[in-house]
């Protein structure tokens, strides 16, 4: 068993998480809804100025495969936006999502929303980049790895571009704390895909890939795992939420989905990466539950991982499973899972 089982969820730190979610179920088909929940964030404190803060979360997925998106919104205080993202700013610059074929997601995303030109990632793969009403960047990327199986599938989330100051730290970060530890590429240069904008600007990119073996309960749904690092050459980059709060707009944490935190949290104290936040024992949020820690990449970047113990199969007859009681060594049956979908919101 791995240390990680895929990405469960990208936070979104947004001011109106209804709206942000109608788009992302409109632009990206995430319209599974595993809660909504509406509470306090007190174990969050260190991220939040010290004082507990009040929020709405929103959990949706894709049930093609691939992981959700936590849209997340401030009821207690407005959420203040960020400085305008450059590549290789320190942070979660972009969310990558998944598709057998990025041309045919390009011409159906583009019906009802802008995306740029496609263009050639360092692997020669296809892709096309487009933004949120805040700015926030995702890149359809092509993923081999999927939940069903159909001619042409549009997917959930399969990763993320972060911007750090050293890749090589921050390599060493997810190969020996997380066991993400394929590298795809590590490539230095200037790059067309980033857009006319950085024509001429100088990075180093590396991509890390993790092989799902599925041998968790949601693996088989959440699939591989992407995670590109990006440099800046030529300028210093700015920290995305310097002297702002986690939950403020913008991609707020990366989230891996864990069959195991205490092994985990064991692996990431013994190359000396401790845990800032730790709930130690089955947090609720309301339709689900479980434990959840943070950790800080070397660059502050914040990265959770949730270890489910309770999630709505079917929520109207008050379906729900208990993961600690079943255990976290093997696969849900595909049925299972599937059985999820049937929590789908409609337009």
């Amino acid at each position: 068993m791995g240390f990680v089982s895929g990405i469960q969820q990208v936070g979104i730190g947004c001011s109106d998480s209804p709206a942000r979610f109608k788009w992302l179920r409109q632009t990206f088909g995430i319209d599974v809804q595993i809660f909504d929940d509406e509470a306090q964030a007190p174990l969050m404190t260190p991220y939040t100025g010290g004082q507990v803060q009040s929020r709405r979360a929103i959990l949706a997925m894709n049930m093609n495969g691939g992981g959700g998106a936590e849209i997340w919104q401030f009821t207690s205080r407005k959420g203040e936006k960020g400085p305008t993202m450059q590549w290789g700013d320190l942070g979660i610059n972009a969310v990558k999502l998944k598709s057998n074929n990025p041309t045919l997601a390009q011409e159906e995303i583009r019906e009802n929303q802008a995306c740029s030109p496609l263009s050639k990632d360092p692997l020669g793969n296809e892709t096309f980049w487009l933004q949120d009403e805040d700015a926030n960047t995702y890149q359809v990327v092509y993923d081999d790895s999927w939940f069903k199986n159909k001619v042409f599938m549009q997917g959930g989330f399969c990763g993320t571009i972060i911007g750090v100051s050293n890749v090589d730290l921050s390599i060493a970060f997810y190969q020996n704390g997380l066991g993400i530890n394929e590298i795809v590429y590590d490539v230095t240069g200037t790059f067309d895909d980033l857009g006319e904008a950085y024509k001429g600007q100088k990075f180093r990119r590396a991509l890390l890939r993790y092989k799902n073996p599925n041998t968790a309960p949601f693996s088989k749904l959440l699939g591989d795992i992407q995670i590109e690092l990006i440099q800046s050459l030529d300028r210093k980059p700015v920290k995305l939420f310097e002297n702002r709060f986690w939950g403020d707009l913008g991609f707020i944490h990366l989230c891996f989905d864990v069959p195991n935190l205490e092994r985990l949290k064991g692996n990431l104290q013994k190359f000396r990466y401790q845990l800032t936040v730790d709930s130690g024992d089955t947090f609720d949020m309301g339709e689900s539950g479980g434990r959840f820690a943070y950790v800080e990449d070397p660059d502050g970047t914040l990265i959770e991982m949730v270890e489910t113990h309770k999630v709505p199969i079917l929520k109207k007859f008050g379906w729900y499973l208990n993961l600690k009681k079943r255990g976290q060594d093997k696969p849900l049956p595909y049925w299972m899972l599937a059985l999820m979908g049937l929590n789908k919101v409609k337009d």
